[in-house]
């Protein structure tokens, strides 16, 4: 297949998006026809990419003075010390807001490399190269760069956006189904927050998309990244409608808090969990009807049927997971901020709840024995 190309406009920057197969092993054919030009690059480069696949890169980039740091990407490790450590290395080797910044890994290194790519001298050029299906649907696209704290995730950051994403889906072969599913997690919420004829698609399509059959991944691929675009280039920091494609994480992320970003439960696997509880909550509200909530449940259980609230949490749990909703960067008040949705394709924003409602919710729909 030859290689999709997306345009992504912001009023910060205009940068393209190469999704494709084995696009990695022409990257100066690309670099050159979007005119990008540097002579030095970091390569900030996740420890779970195989080798094999970053030989290809580095051979790729044969013309180009490298130098390599490897991160050991962790919801852990995506926090301040490894920006120091990132921008140590940049002092130590001089660069210049010419050179270049490039990752290659998943969302984590995507969020700590472009953070950090953004805080050096107020900015040299980044390049991401994201190799998880996650990130290549989801982080990669938009700008947001960031880390951890213990008040909780992506409390501290920038808008950054990259000079060029590639997406490659060759590096999705070397992962386990269960990084695709977490990946699958956000194309699946871009489906219901804005395209219903997309979640049809995928519905029709799951089993296919899941085994990464050509065309059926590339189009999934492609069509999620466009919706998500389509929604950064109307509102880049997040003022008004971009909070639509929060759906889901604001409970996702209490509960990765709630656990102490614990590899029990990833990313992927807690945004499930997140638009489970958003979808049910909806529902509770009168806002969604009961017909909408099973074609969706169902599609959900066809991806894990195993992801259960239940198996992860209990009424113990409660004060944790609200404790950590409430520190959501979307609240502006002493209420929790829900995105919710009225139909696929229909979401609803700026839904305030007091503390008390979400508390009985979760205690008497998702918690109860």
């Amino acid at each position: 297949m030859r290689p999709n190309r997306l345009i992504v406009n912001t009023k910060s920057g205009t940068y393209p998006i190469i999704i494709g197969s084995k696009i990695i092993e022409k990257l100066p054919e690309y670099l050159k026809k979007n005119s990008i030009n540097f002579n030095k690059c970091l390569l900030v480069i996740d420890k779970k990419v195989p080798n094999k696949m970053v030989l290809k890169i580095i051979k790729s980039l044969k013309n180009k003075k490298i130098t390599k740091y490897f991160f050991k990407s962790s919801e852990k490790n995506k926090n301040q010390i490894s920006i120091n450590k990132i921008l140590d290395v940049l002092f130590k080797k001089n660069f210049s807001r010419q050179d270049c910044l490039i990752t290659i890994g998943g969302g984590i290194a995507g969020d700590v490399g472009g953070f950090a790519a953004s805080l050096y001298k107020r900015g040299l050029k980044f390049i991401n190269i994201p190799t998880t299906l996650l990130s290549q649907v989801d982080s990669s696209i938009g700008g947001k760069t960031g880390i951890n704290t213990k008040q909780g995730k992506n409390l501290i950051g920038s808008f950054y956006q990259p000079t060029i994403v590639f997406t490659d889906s060759e590096f999705l072969k070397t992962l386990p189904l269960r990084e695709i599913i977490c990946g699958y997690a956000e194309i699946l919420k871009h489906s219901l927050i804005m395209n219903k004829k997309f979640f049809c698609f995928l519905n029709n399509n799951i089993v296919k998309i899941l085994e990464l059959k050509s065309p059926f991944i590339e189009s999934a691929i492609f069509t999620s990244c466009k919706i998500k675009k389509n929604v950064i280039e109307k509102d880049e920091k997040e003022k008004g409608d971009r909070k639509i494609l929060n759906f889901g994480h604001t409970f996702a992320h209490a509960y990765e808090a709630s656990l102490g970003y614990s590899k029990k439960l990833n990313h992927g696997e807690a945004v499930i969990l997140g638009i489970i509880s958003a979808l049910k909550f909806s529902l509770n509200k009168k806002i969604m009807k009961k017909s909408e909530h099973q074609l969706i449940i169902r599609h959900i259980d066809k991806v894990n049927s195993n992801l259960k609230l239940k198996n992860y949490f209990t009424i113990k749990n409660l004060n944790k997971i609200v404790f950590f909703m409430l520190k959501d960067k979307k609240n502006i008040s002493n209420k929790i901020n829900l995105i919710l949705l009225k139909k696929i394709g229909s979401t609803l924003i700026d839904n305030q709840y007091e503390v008390k409602s979400v508390k009985k919710f979760l205690k008497q729909e998702e918690l109860a024995n």
